[in-house]
């Protein structure tokens, strides 16, 4: 990959946005392969304020959510014939790990890798990390639709 994909870029490929958008950049994209996302973990997080206000902690789902992006940007990117209108849709999610909480201050790195690729259907593994050290791990399954 040569250029980093920075968050006007990853909007161009996902739907989300504030405050549901949970990826800040992708660091590296092989597609087809694999992709290294990074999201900063901040207190401003408006999931913080009620998860658990003296106890900070983010949200298993949102982690795997975030996780279940960074595979978007990788799925879209590994379709062979891109087209604008496409969406790429969470299906599934198997295998899911949370090893350690994942606090304000964090810095999360997400790396998804591609197992399986069909025409609509891919399968890919993710993990993601704070400090080299495993938080969560699982399975995600994407189908490739269109916009409604």
């Amino acid at each position: 990959m040569e250029n980093l994909y920075d968050i006007q870029r990853i909007m161009g490929h996902l739907p989300h946005r504030y405050p549901f958008l949970l990826i800040d950049r992708i660091l590296e994209l092989v597609p087809g392969e694999r992709a290294t996302a990074l999201k900063n973990v901040t207190i401003n997080e408006p999931f913080f304020q009620g998860h658990f206000p003296r106890a900070p902690v983010m949200p298993g789902v949102l982690i795997v959510e975030a996780m279940g992006q960074a595979g978007g940007v990788l799925a879209f990117e590994s379709i062979d014939n891109k087209r604008p209108e496409a969406l790429i849709y969470f299906m599934g999610i198997d295998k899911v790990r949370f090893r350690k909480p994942v606090v304000p201050g964090d810095q999360l790195i997400f790396e998804v890798q591609i197992l399986k690729m069909r025409a609509k259907v891919i399968k890919m593994a993710g993990a993601a990390k704070v400090d080299g050290r495993l938080v969560t791990e699982a399975e995600l399954m994407a189908s490739i639709g269109e916009r409604p």
